[in-house]
């Protein structure tokens, strides 16, 4: 039985599915056992001297279709009940494992593949299932209808069974013995597995620029390298299944090619009026018993199939087991604290108090330091500095994709560590550098997060970003589908589809994180006063690279090393702040050499 935390309670949670599958399933193996009886009363009455007992065939015929019928149906209801079972059970389970990836910190994705994740959404969950419907369906047979097989043959001919017990030992001390090693190939075809799937979602998702570094051919032989070593790991693990299956029916085999010759030999000799003895016990089998005896074991084969089926699939189970429990297991490291409050009415005010942050992957290394600030309630602040100085971290702190040291970042004076995670990413709208668009319609990325917007108010939120015109020119408009990732948009249209999806969210702060770098100046300009108009009253930060694209904010804000080198005006600025002073300088060559003005 497979066994675990996560999988105990399903079984507790399906228990009338389990029972009502397993009653039936002993029901079937019950009376199917009365056909190798039927058969070799009929095959008696067929060889008896002197006229046919027409009534006493017509009779067993009839015997026969009732045990025909209860085995149909009852067929029908173990399948139904247990299989509906199995499928509700990893059901369950996907169900848990994408509640917990949602649960999950950005720390995890950034320690783990994409394609280990997807192989235990897949593959894994595939193998429980069939383990927890047909691998019940083997335990009850093999225990079951094996014992009531053996204990009819016993009753007939206890030597005859016990040379037809010979495979039955062999088989579990075989299955004993490749248990272990066939759950150790699995695993390690797993992880080969995993490995493949996430070269192959490596190239896909960045596959314009293999293309362009005209690198197809090396990636071809980079995956032929992986490739083979998942086929190797395949066939590692096939070899030993197929050993596995093979060994047992060469045994059966050989088993029912003895218990036919020897069968014919011992009904010929009780026939001819010398029954054989073996170990003082007389053989008297005639035709009709060694049609049953054979009935018997044939109904044997399966329980003994099962069983060698049982220790191959149970050692696949256990280790798909074990990676999503592990999986599930995994620690949740940004998590509500007891008694988190939610925050309500959000004004959009935003303090650091002696800030200081370093990645979980690089707890060494401070990307920030000391930093001590107070955004007020509506204002329109820029953030500027060199690439690295940590300016999307700063603000990415908001948002709680990372646990903060507690008393260092406020929102309306409430601490975030001691506030509930869904209501302070609640209050925040965040436009990341990297847009990314979901492969749906143009409306429905819009509106991802509001979905029950009207169309007015996903358009509103379309020419607020300027994006209005271009989704009006598209062939089906707002119901144009973008593609995976929004491939068919260029930067500038998914910058700004994102960010009239952030828009129409209307949180009391806005994060621009370079969210209009891919559009030109013109549009930038026409965003930007959409921002100070449609935002006014409601707190919004713009991370940028361009001077021009903060130099209408209330206070700037310039990093330098992960440190504050000022924080005040645009004109105070330019007295302060030799990093700023050295931007603006650059701006204004590159507007006088495109001819621009200053």
């Amino acid at each position: 039985m497979l066994l675990g935390k996560h999988l105990n309670k399903y079984y507790l949670r399906y228990w009338y599915l389990f029972l009502g599958g397993i009653a039936a399933l002993i029901a079937v193996d019950y009376v199917q056992l009365f056909l190798p009886r039927y058969l070799g009363d009929i095959v008696n009455i067929l060889n008896a001297e002197g006229p046919l007992d027409v009534d006493t065939v017509g009779s067993l015929c009839l015997k026969l279709l009732g045990v025909a019928a209860v085995m149909f149906f009852g067929r029908m209801l173990w399948r139904f009940t247990l299989f509906n079972a199995s499928f509700r059970i990893e059901s369950g389970l996907r169900r848990e494992m994408f509640q917990k990836s949602e649960r999950l910190s950005q720390r995890y994705y950034g320690e783990t593949k994409v394609g280990s994740i997807m192989s235990w959404f897949t593959t894994d969950l595939e193998e429980i299932q069939d383990y927890t419907g047909f691998g019940t369906v083997q335990i009850v047979d093999s225990m079951f209808l094996g014992l009531l097989v053996i204990v009819n043959m016993f009753a007939m001919d206890w030597v005859m069974a016990s040379f037809a017990m010979i495979p039955m030992l062999l088989i579990v001390v075989w299955g004993v013995l490749v248990e272990k090693f066939t759950a150790e190939r699995w695993t390690d075809r797993q992880e080969k597995y995993d490995k493949m799937y996430d070269f192959t979602q490596e190239n896909f998702t960045g596959i314009s620029v293999v293309k362009a570094f005209v690198k197809e051919t090396s990636e071809i032989h980079a995956f032929a390298k992986v490739a083979k070593k998942n086929k190797d790991a395949n066939l590692r693990f096939a070899k030993v299944h197929i050993l596995f299956d093979t060994l047992i029916e060469l045994i059966i085999g050989l088993i029912l090619a003895l218990i036919m010759g020897f069968g014919s030999w011992f009904v010929f000799a009780f026939v001819s009026g010398s029954p054989v003895s073996i170990f003082g016990h007389e053989i008297a089998l005639d035709p009709g018993q060694l049609v049953t005896f054979i009935g018997y074991f044939d109904s044997l084969i399966w329980p003994m199939i099962a069983l060698g089926m049982l220790v191959s699939m149970l050692g696949r189970a256990r280790a798909s087991l074990k990676r999503v429990s592990a999986f599930l297991d995994s620690p949740e490291d940004v998590a509500n604290c007891k008694d988190a409050k939610v925050l309500k009415d959000v004004k959009g005010e935003v303090e650091f108090k002696n800030f200081s942050f370093a990645y979980p992957a690089n707890p060494d290394t401070e990307v920030l330091k000391n930093i001590s600030l107070k955004i007020e309630p509506g204002e329109l602040i820029g953030v500027v500095g060199r690439v690295g100085c940590g300016k999307t971290t700063l603000l990415t702190a908001l948002s709680r994709l990372y646990n903060v040291e507690s008393g260092t970042v406020f929102i309306d004076g409430n601490d975030i560590m001691e506030c509930d995670i869904a209501s302070v990413r609640d209050s925040v709208a965040f436009v990341p550098q990297d847009s990314f668009l979901f492969s749906s319609t143009v409306g429905k990325n819009i509106s991802f997060s509001k979905p029950d917007a009207t169309e007015e108010e996903i358009r509103e939120a379309a020419e607020f970003a300027d994006v209005a015109d271009n989704i009006d020119a598209f062939p089906e408009s707002y119901d144009t589908v973008t593609g995976e990732r929004g491939v068919t948009l260029s930067g500038g249209q998914k910058q700004r589809i994102s960010l009239a999806r952030a828009y129409l969210k209307q949180a009391p702060v806005l994060i621009l994180d370079d969210s209009v770098s891919a559009v030109d100046v013109r549009t930038e300009e026409h965003i930007l006063e959409n921002i100070r108009e449609g935002r006014r009253g409601r707190t919004t930060i713009i991370i940028a690279s361009r001077i021009s694209s903060v130099a209408r904010a209330d206070r700037i804000l310039v990093l330098k090393n992960g440190e504050v080198e000022a924080f005040d005006t645009p004109a105070a600025l330019e007295k302060i702040s030799p990093t700023y002073a050295k931007m603006v300088e650059l701006q204004a060559l590159e507007d006088e050499i495109k001819g621009g003005d200053v």
